[in-house]
């Protein structure tokens, strides 16, 4: 079964020529396969355990942060609705305010006006009356003149031609008020 020498055999170079180097062949690969399984093998399942662990904590680091951005974001667009709803009441209150100043202003230019135009009315009354008092007293000169020359004689100092004068000024004056 085994060849002889200087022949081939049947089941190529791998077989051994000796039996004793099948034996060493045998028991160094029993050595190796002990010292793999002792020592090389549990060293790659503990990496291959410490690499699975951290691609864990990776991915629940990696959950947990985009649940914080998720919170983080939830609570900026409150923020962000609240400083809305705050800004569009101040703008109302500001509109508002506006509105009572605008129309505080409005009342004090109307009371102001008013009292100028009261005031322009009563300066305007006591001019035309002191123009009538002075036209009446030159009225009443002139009257008085011109009946003097009339009759030739001075009237200037009598009394009954003033009082003539002044009842004649009075209905001259009713009767324009009574035309208005």
């Amino acid at each position: 079964m085994w060849p002889l020498e200087g022949e081939e055999s049947a089941f190529g170079p791998l077989l051994p020529e000796h039996w004793s180097e099948f034996f060493v062949g045998i028991a160094l690969f029993l050595v190796i396969w002990f010292v793999v399984a002792k020592f090389v093998a549990p060293m790659f399942e503990a990496t291959y355990a410490k690499r699975a662990d951290e691609i864990a904590g990776g991915i629940e680091r990696a959950e947990k942060a985009q649940e914080q951005a998720a919170i983080a974001l939830r609570e900026y667009q409150e923020q962000l609705a609240s400083a809305r709803q705050e800004a569009a009441a101040i703008r109302e209150e500001a509109k508002s305010q506006a509105a009572d100043v605008a129309a505080e202003i409005k009342q004090q230019a109307q009371a102001d006006a008013d009292r100028l135009v009261a005031s322009a009315k009563a300066q305007i009354e006591a001019e035309r009356a002191q123009v009538v008092r002075a036209l009446r007293g030159e009225i009443g000169g002139l009257a008085t003149q011109l009946a003097g020359k009339i009759v030739g004689e001075s009237l200037e100092d009598d009394e009954r031609a003033r009082r003539s004068v002044e009842r004649f000024l009075d209905e001259l004056e009713s009767s324009q008020a009574a035309a208005k």
